[in-house]
């Protein structure tokens, strides 16, 4: 199981947000790349990064900041928020992203992300960010009708490279994963997928592994010290 640390940006900062509000937020740190270095130094392969202004917007803000991680971190790096049009996927491959994840467009236009995933088999993330079962858009601003499970049926017969899934009433607060959510949801499609929200002891991840995921995100709980990502890539990595 892959762990991958979270750089979440706002206005070029690295900062967390207590269930994507954007009225509860925390800065961390005011240079990013350094953050990066540090996860790298302590064994990461790979780091999740999130324009968080480029979710509200609905268009990518932190280019800049992004280019410089992907070049300074020499790591894999997937990034989401406000990638909205093939433009935009394509700038932010350009600048060197491995995957780009894609959320809000997802559930709005299915037809144009299965067109997506075939210009770039392996290379789209479906994410799912989930409010009670249901999908939320536009930065966690919006929650629509449909479940995550039947949007994650509907696109998982295209070449994605995973799904994130992510328990936004988790998110932020130190409480644990959505254990149940996510076993159903990997046991239903063939995809893999992706926790995200809540992860925060040792024991969280032993849990994760267990449910055969193919990945963990973690954020707070590593910036706020509670969790040590070398002992987690290593629970993760054994067996």
């Amino acid at each position: 199981m892959l762990i991958l640390p979270a750089i979440d940006l706002r206005a070029g900062q690295c900062v967390r947000l207590r269930q994507g509000d954007y009225n509860q937020e925390t800065v961390f740190d005011a240079d990013p790349v350094a953050v990066a270095r540090r996860w790298v130094g302590q064994g990461a392969t790979y780091l999740h990064l999130v324009d968080l202004d480029g979710a509200k917007a609905g268009h990518p803000v932190n280019g800049d900041s992004i280019q410089r991680i992907v070049r300074e971190a020499e790591i894999p790096c997937q990034l989401g928020g406000g990638l909205r049009t093939g433009e935009h996927v394509a700038q932010a491959l350009a600048w060197g992203v491995r995957r780009v994840i894609i959320g809000t467009r997802a559930l709005k236009d299915p037809a144009w992300l299965g067109a997506l995933c075939a210009k770039y088999p392996e290379r789209v993330v479906l994410g799912i960010d989930a409010k009670d079962g249901r999908v939320a858009t536009e930065g966690w601003l919006e929650v629509s009708d449909i479940s995550a499970l039947d949007l994650a049926r509907r696109c998982a017969e295209w070449p994605l490279a995973a799904i994130v899934y992510t328990d936004i009433s988790r998110d932020g607060m130190l409480a644990g994963p959505n254990a149940e959510a996510l076993a159903e949801l990997a046991a239903r499609v063939q995809v893999p997928v992706i926790a995200s929200g809540g992860v925060t002891t040792l024991d969280d991840i032993r849990t994760l592994k267990k449910l055969g995921l193919a990945g963990c995100i973690v954020g707070r709980a590593l910036y706020e010290g509670r969790l040590d990502l070398s002992r987690a890539i290593e629970i993760a990595r054994s067996g």
